[in-house]
């Protein structure tokens, strides 16, 4: 039996697609709890690395000729307080906080550029943390089993979400 893809505006009736009968899928969905636990992880990582790097100069790797080059004090300093926030945020995620999805996003993005920019005093857990994150982004992005209404009607009014 063939089945089509809805039309782009048109959710799926209740019932077809991937099991939630929303039109979301199910993977987005368990995705954003699973988002905000990696948000809260990955911010508590950080905070060690920030700890680490503020405690002894002599944890990591000493780069020379570095364009990036702060002192790992600094770069310590930045850890830290950038994962006391993504730990709030991710707390957030795991509340059903509107406002942390977005800022779990633009946060998420920020510390994978972070993370780049660490990658040669680090690299196996710069690269974990971009790769968490990167998920994190997908997750908040494709979920949308929280919007309340949707339009989907030639006329372009709202109706409630399942009201077919």
């Amino acid at each position: 039996m063939a089945q089509s893809a809805p039309t782009p505006g048109n959710p799926r009736p209740a019932g077809t697609g991937t099991g939630t009968g929303q039109g979301g899928g199910a993977w987005a969905a368990g995705g954003t709890m699973f988002a905000g636990v990696l948000l809260l992880v990955d911010g508590l990582l950080s905070v060690f690395k920030g700890i680490a790097g503020i405690a002894t100069d002599d944890v990591y790797a000493v780069v020379n000729n570095y364009t990036f080059a702060f002192n790992v004090t600094s770069w310590g300093w930045i850890h830290l307080v950038l994962g006391v926030i993504l730990v709030i945020v991710g707390l957030g995620i795991l509340k059903g906080s509107a406002w942390a999805r977005g800022a779990g996003v633009g946060l998420a993005a920020l510390n994978i550029i972070a993370n780049f920019i660490w990658l040669p005093y680090q690299p196996v857990w710069a690269i974990v943390s971009i790769a968490i994150d990167a998920f994190v982004i997908w997750a908040l992005c494709t979920d949308r089993t929280h919007h309340t209404h949707h339009t989907d009607r030639a006329d372009g009014a709202d109706r409630p979400k399942g009201a077919y």
